[in-house]
């Protein structure tokens, strides 16, 4: 499994992450949140930021099934689903993640016919902290 590549930036995303809170960064001047992480607000050129905790709830915007070849790593699991998820609370924030089952559930856990764009998830973590969905309504 790919580890997240921190940065001072990016490292309290993957914090709270790995005690199961979903968050972003957002500015704390003008209150736009922002991602991914960065010092200065893209809005009002602040540097004053703070980490806002969300709902976890959104929707599938968009995602793709990988099938092989792939890295050594991933290929035992393809086909699998990677989506792209429009947050609830901040509709202009989309992260990347994997739909499955449940939390530590393998990649390749949720059929890709299930795979809808429109389709309501919520966030659940992985052992390691990795942000992962499932569907509102299985």
């Amino acid at each position: 499994m790919l580890s997240p590549v921190t940065d001072p930036d990016g490292a309290p995303f993957w914090q709270y992450a790995a005690r199961g809170e979903l968050r972003v960064q957002a500015c704390a001047e003008c209150g736009e949140p922002r991602f991914p992480p960065r010092p200065c607000c893209p809005h009002c050129q602040s540097f004053a930021g703070e980490w806002r905790p969300l709902s976890g709830h959104g929707r599938i915007w968009s995602y793709v099934v990988p099938h092989p070849p792939l890295l050594p790593d991933y290929a035992a699991q393809a086909p699998y689903n990677v989506v792209l998820v429009e947050l609830t609370d901040a509709p202009r924030i989309r992260l990347v993640g994997n739909l499955v089952r449940g939390a530590d559930a393998p990649l390749n856990s949720v059929d890709a016919d299930r795979l809808r764009i429109g389709a309501k998830v919520q966030a659940v973590f992985s052992r390691s902290g990795l942000p992962q969905w499932v569907l509102e309504r299985p």
